[in-house]
C-alpha cells in the first residue's frame, strides 16, 4: 500500500495540515526549531495512521516528498538482481527517510521501498514546497542539513562494520545499534526489535545461517532471545560488555 492508497482508503485516517506543535516535536528536525520556523511547516504537513506491512513508498516510485516518523517503525529495503529484499536501515520515532531526493535538477525516484514495521503515523512534506522552505528559512535548512550529516555519519559506521569486521561483531554491533533505536524507555531488559532472523541478516549483510549461529551462542548466554518474529534483547548490560570481553 503506498502513499496515494493510503489517502485514497477511508479506513485511514488520515489529517491534512495538522497545526499542533507537539507532533512536530518529537521529529528530530524539528524538536528545537523556533516557533516562527515551526509554524511554516505546521501549515503544510499531511499525517498517515498506517498499519504493520504497509508499504510507504516504492523505490521504482517518482519521488514527490520527504516522510519523517512520528510513531511506530520503518524498514527501508532495495531489491537486489535475484529480486531478495535486503534492508538497507531502520527509522525509529524521529527520524526523516526519503529525504536524499531533495534539490536534486532531475526527475529523482525514491533510493529505497518503506514499508511499515509497527503500526505507527507518520508524517508527509511535499519535495517542492519544502525546498522553498529550505532556502527561505536558514533555521530549518541548518537542522535538515545537521540531520542528514548525522544519517550520513551512521551509514558510513554501519559500512565500515559490515567490511571490516567478522561475522560475530557485525551481528553483535548491530544488536546494539537496533537495541538503542527500540530502547526507546532506556530499559536494560526485554528490548524488543521487531525484525526476523532472515530480515536481521539483510541488515548485517550476511547469511541467515552465520546470524543463527551467533544468535544460538547469545541465547545460551541468556542475551537474547527469538518469539514471534521478533528478536528480543534480555540482557543489555550483558550485550554491551560482550565485545569488550571478546576482543
Amino acid at each position: 500500500m503506498n502513499r496515494s492508497d493510503c489517502m485514497e482508503n477511508p479506513h485511514l485516517l488520515v489529517y491534512q495540515e495538522v497545526k499542533h506543535e507537539n507532533l512536530l516535536r518529537r521529529i528530530s528536525i524539528f524538536k528545537d526549531l523556533s516557533r516562527k520556523s515551526l509554524q511554516v511547516i505546521e501549515k503544510r504537513i499531511q499525517t498517515f495512521e498506517l498499519k504493520k506491512g504497509d508499504k510507504i513508498i516504492s523505490e521504482d516510485e517518482v519521488a514527490r516528498g520527504v516522510y519523517f516518523v512520528h510513531s511506530g517503525a520503518v524498514k527501508l529495503t532495495k531489491e537486489d538482481e535475484n529480486g531478495n529484499e535486503i534492508i538497507v536501515c531502520v527509522k525509529q520515532k524521529g527520524d526523516a527517510f526519503a529525504e536524499a531526493c531533495l534539490f536534486t535538477q532531475k526527475t529523482e525516484r525514491y533510493p529505497a521501498t518503506a514499508t511499515m514495521l509497527q503500526d505507527g503515523r507518520v508524517i508527509f512534506l511535499d519535495k517542492l514546497e519544502l525546498e522553498r522552505d529550505l532556502a527561505d528559512h536558514p533555521e530549518l535548512a541548518m537542522q535538515m542539513i545537521s540531520y542528514m550529516s548525522d544519517a550520513l555519519r551512521e551509514m558510513t559506521t554501519q559500512l565500515r562494520d559490515v567490511a571490516l569486521l567478522d561475522v560475530y561483531a557485525k551481528t553483535v554491533k548491530t544488536l546494539e545499534r537496533l537495541g538503542n533505536k527500540f530502547n526507546t524507555g532506556q530499559n536494560r531488559w526485554n528490548i524488543e526489535i521487531p525484525l526476523t532472523v532472515q530480515e536481521f541478516a539483510t541488515v548485517v549483510g550476511t547469511t541467515r545461517e552465520s546470524v543463527s549461529r551467533v544468535f544460538s551462542k547469545l541465547k545460551k548466554e541468556s542475551i537474547i532471545d527469538l518469539k514471534s518474529r521478533k528478536i528480543v534483547i534480555l540482557d543489555w548490560c550483558g550485550l554491551c560488555t560482550l565485545l569488550h570481553r571478546e576482543y
